[in-house]
């Protein structure tokens, strides 16, 4: 189940290990490269390693050491006890999985399998000996993995395969390293010297956090999520490690999150710096300003980790997709879409880098004029949403509501730090589309602001309208908005998206209840003085991270299971968010004040 999995990683790509010591998802060199093991999409003839013991149904238990993104997965069995303890070294040109397997009580015996495939599991690899006969080299195309390891090693039905014995006091190291082919191996790595490095990177990173919470534990773990799914050359986060893991089990709503969304800009620059992260917070503010400079006309949705803009989507027809979740899709084709909201949410980071101290680059009050001069000539057009829908555009409640973040924001930052500009214009232009969302976006039968102006229909986005200041939550607006959300969206006490089976979105109905909603919501209970209802709705959501405390995209209250990317950097940024506003009066309409 997608909710079996822990994620490691060194900032350059992400691995996947399930709870029975296997690892089924791997991307090399980067998070959004061609797969090396696409089992979790797959089957394991599409790319699997796995370590375990020989006996069955070992008992199984696992934890990430406090601090650090290194994992262990401690085995019973009735001869022994063996840890696996897996990571992936940070600092390196080249990126290594290391799984190191330690003998704990008695002696275990235990067994290895490989199958390295490329292109999603489609290219089997030429395997040969290293030439010191300690390990293997496996070349197809542009990429090579090296695998090394004392254990004598055979291959076996296009695997690699060994069995081996561990005591008590023993450990057994196994490197997998990935570079080009078209180099020499790269230079063996002392495990022992890496797993120390790695451990300490990590945890002078999370104990750095200078914001503890009465979540402590759950924060430290989403930041330590987020700061793995970052990728360290620029600055950029994924939003996810994986593509096309479905947000309706069986389905089709099935997406590559291997991107950079420009939709997380604000939320990920206020988390950071809110736990005294200012140097990622700075990296992902000069991502942010390198990926959209140019033509105002062309600032994109979405991006590559290092600013790529050409993500066209394609289906990977030989994957039978995760549970029979088809198709499998890389790229995506939302990068090309009109989302309105996505000018409000870049100018709003702006806006709050300016107010947190960062230093600014000198291009930054150019660009941020050329956006909103832009936003002026297009706000009023409709567009596909911040939901990305695939069912036409429309005029979304939510993305007018964000042009008008990106006029207050560019009016105070003027005013505040005497910048030039339109000042007056810009105040007109904001009083117009204010007065606009709130003539043609709220609905006086229902009491409530709707999801696009021909509609009656809800949108989860609508929670956002206090937290962004667009209205006070005390208004009677907000009120009846948040009271008509609870009435139509929740699912068990979740909140949905929209009503996916009443909806226009282009695809078949049904999906999980979106886990960022569901903290959105606590927001709001926070900000009308709803405190106890907040943290009961917060700690409910905490339970349902799996084992690792990690949260996928979305979560099916019927099948009781996670749903949706994994793990998601949207979900564990408004974890981060919540648990911030919960413990800091006033925090939640931090975003939106003067």
């Amino acid at each position: 189940m997608i909710e079996d999995y822990a994620l490691i990683g060194d900032r350059n790509t992400a691995a996947l290990v399930s709870r029975n010591g296997s690892i089924d998802w791997l991307c090399w060199p980067r998070f959004d490269s061609a797969a090396c093991f696409a089992a979790l999409l797959g089957t394991p003839d599409h790319g699997r390693w796995l370590i375990a013991p020989k006996a069955p149904q070992p008992r199984i238990t696992r934890q990430y050491r406090q601090g650090s993104m290194v994992l262990e997965t401690l085995f019973e069995t009735p001869d022994g006890s063996v840890a696996l303890i897996d990571f992936m070294p940070v600092g390196h040109d080249n990126s290594s999985l290391i799984r190191l397997v330690e003998g704990r009580r008695g002696k275990v015996a235990m067994a290895m399998s490989l199958t390295l495939r490329f292109d999603y599991g489609a290219s089997i690899p030429w395997v040969t000996r290293s030439p010191d006969h300690r390990g293997i080299v496996a070349i197809a195309g542009p990429d090579m993995a090296v695998l090394r390891t004392p254990v004598p090693l055979h291959g076996r039905d296009m695997r690699t395969v060994a069995e081996f014995e561990v005591a008590e006091g023993e450990t057994v190291p196994f490197v997998l390293t990935h570079c080009p082919s078209h180099l020499s191996p790269p230079a063996p790595l002392d495990p022992t010297e890496e797993l120390t490095a790695t451990d300490a990177f990590w945890t002078e990173w999370s104990g750095a956090c200078t914001h503890p919470t009465p979540y402590t534990e759950a924060v430290t773990r989403s930041l330590l999520t987020l700061k793995a799914l970052s990728y360290a050359p620029t600055g950029g986060l994924a939003a996810a490690a994986t593509t096309s893991l479905p947000e309706q089990l069986g389905g089709q709503r099935n997406w590559d999150y291997r991107y950079c969304w420009l939709r997380d800009a604000t939320l990920t620059l206020l988390s950071l710096m809110d736990a005294g992260y200012y140097d990622e917070a700075k990296a992902w503010r000069d991502w942010l300003h390198r990926s959209v400079a140019g033509s105002a006309e062309q600032v994109q949705i979405m991006y590559g980790l290092a600013g790529e803009r050409r993500l066209a989507e394609w289906e990977v027809d030989w994957l039978p997709g995760y549970q029979g979740a088809k198709p499998v899709r890389i790229g995506n084709a939302a990068s090309g879409q009109l989302q309105l909201d996505v000018y409000g949410e870049v100018i709003d980071a702006l806006h709050h880098a300016r107010d947190g101290g960062l230093a600014t680059p000198p291009s930054a009050w150019s660009m941020q004029t050329g956006l909103v001069e832009h936003l002026a000539e297009i706000w009023d057009q409709p567009d596909e949403g911040m939901w990305e829908v695939r069912g036409g555009r429309r005029q979304f409640t939510y993305s007018k509501v964000m042009a008008w973040v990106a006029l207050d924001r560019s009016v105070r930052d003027a005013r505040k730090y005497k910048l030039h500009g339109p000042i007056d214009k810009w105040e007109a232009l904001r009083d117009r589309i204010h007065d606009t969302v709130c003539r043609q976006g709220f609905n006086t039968a229902k009491n409530s602001f709707v999801q696009h102006f021909d509609t009656t229909e809800l949108d989860a986005s609508l929670l956002l309208i206090p937290t962004v200041g667009f209205l006070p939550s005390e208004d009677p607006r907000v009120r009846g908005t948040l009271a008509a959300v609870e009435r139509e969206l929740l699912q068990d006490g979740f909140v949905m998206r929209y009503r996916t089976e009443r909806g226009a979105d282009g695809m078949p109905p049904g999906e999980g209840a979106f886990l960022a909603c569901s903290f959105w919501l606590a927001d709001n209970y926070i900000m009308q003085n709803r405190d106890d209802e907040a943290r009961a709705l917060f700690e409910r959501l905490l339970s349902l991270r799996n084992d690792v405390g990690l949260l996928a995209e979305e979560y099916d209250p019927k099948a009781q299971r996670q749903v949706g990317n994994f793990p998601q950097a949207f979900s564990h940024l408004s974890l981060v968010g919540t648990a911030m506003n919960l413990h800091q009066e006033g925090a939640a309409e931090r975003r939106g004040s003067d």
